[in-house]
């Protein structure tokens, strides 16, 4: 697939993404009703993909965000700095001690074990980054002046206020006119868009972004809730895929989006909180590529295991150009993600592509 990308000596980013970083708070094999220690992470939707792609397939990477200046935000840059993202282009608030003004959002996640699925509690309304609007950060500069190749945002950042969905699309538009090729997750929260208007507001503003995407990640429920489209035949969803149906879709959407070069999205199926099945597909060119299969894969924490995907996946399509590899790379990715603790992926390109090339879990020495 040709996804025109911008030479790597035009620019200084090899992705950039736009997104809220959270202080994830984790109780271990614990609960977080009961616990009395966390274990404190970094994470966010948009941000473990550039993360994912500078510490496991070596891309230089950065960050647009926002923070509220004060210890915890420096903690949070801390964090960022720590695996090797770019933290030059957070906007940092001023705010008045309590967060009445904002504060920076907070992310109490249990793992799971058995038949007690994960659990997360967050805080994340008047965050710095959801107070954040397009004059706050200079596109013009980030995709002009320094340039990126690739630039990534979701449906989770633009979900959190008005002021975000605007931000997102100004971003979306300023990388689209300087040559940069757009990633969106879709990653429908009917939680999160509720305050600001619910599935109609997810739906105006989606359909907007959606013009200026090339390669869009999204289910079919992301599909039907965000964008309008239906599957066929498939009253389970993807939990027993119809890839006839998905196929169908997903061509269909691309008419109404010519724009789209890629459309991919995981495919689980939740055995218990600690085993699943694990794959994922990719439409290109109205084809649809599959990855292999991992059969009840055994999960440590599964969160981030869809953005270390999608981390896979652009390395792969940045790489090689090709969707099945990208959806291989994607996938073997997520997988073992899902394998560690903690939001962002700790797996190495090396291990990547041993996993694809159907390596075991053999000591190594």
């Amino acid at each position: 697939m040709d996804l025109n990308l911008r030479p790597k000596g035009d620019c200084a980013y090899d992705a950039v993404s736009l997104g809220e970083v959270m202080l994830r708070l984790d109780p271990g094999e614990g609960r977080i009703r009961t616990a009395r220690s966390f274990r404190a992470w970094e994470g966010g939707g948009e941000y473990n993909v550039a993360r994912g792609l500078r510490r496991c397939f070596g891309m230089k990477t950065a960050i647009v965000t926002a923070f509220a200046k004060n210890e915890v935000g420096l903690l949070m840059e801390d964090f960022i700095l720590q695996g090797g993202v770019d933290t030059s282009l957070i906007h940092w608030m001023d705010t008045d001690g309590i967060g009445r003004i904002c504060k920076n959002g907070i992310n109490f996640t249990e793992r799971g074990y058995g038949i007690r699925g994960a659990l997360g509690c967050s805080d994340r309304a008047n965050t710095a980054i959801s107070k954040a609007s397009p004059k706050d950060f200079d596109f013009d500069y980030i995709f002009g002046r320094l340039g990126a190749r690739w630039f990534h945002t979701g449906g989770i950042y633009a979900a959190l206020s008005d002021q975000a969905c605007e931000t997102a699309v100004a971003a979306i538009k300023a990388a689209k006119k300087y040559g940069t090729v757009v990633s969106y997750d879709l990653n429908y929260r009917p939680s999160m868009w509720s305050a600001i208007g619910g599935l109609e507001k997810a739906r105006q503003v989606n359909r907007e972004i959606a013009k200026y995407v090339d390669v869009m990640i999204g289910n079919e429920e992301d599909f039907t809730a965000c964008l309008g489209f239906e599957i066929e035949g498939n009253g389970a969803g993807l939990k027993e895929l119809n890839l006839a149906g998905y196929e169908k879709m997903v061509n269909e959407a691309a008419r109404v989006y010519p724009n789209f070069k890629a459309v991919a999205t995981t495919l689980r199926t939740v055995k218990t909180a600690t085993l699943n099945d694990w794959g994922a597909i990719c439409w290109s060119d109205g084809k649809v590529y599959q990855s292999k299969d991992y059969k009840n894969l055994e999960i440590l924490d599964r969160v981030g295991g869809g953005d270390s995907f999608a981390s896979g996946l652009i390395y792969g399509l940045m790489a090689t150009g090709d969707a099945q590899d990208a959806v291989d790379y994607g996938a073997a990715h997520g997988a073992l993600a899902m394998t560690t603790p903690g939001d962002t992926s700790m797996a190495s390109k090396k291990e990547v592509e041993a996993v694809m090339g159907g390596e075991g879990a053999r000591v190594r020495r």
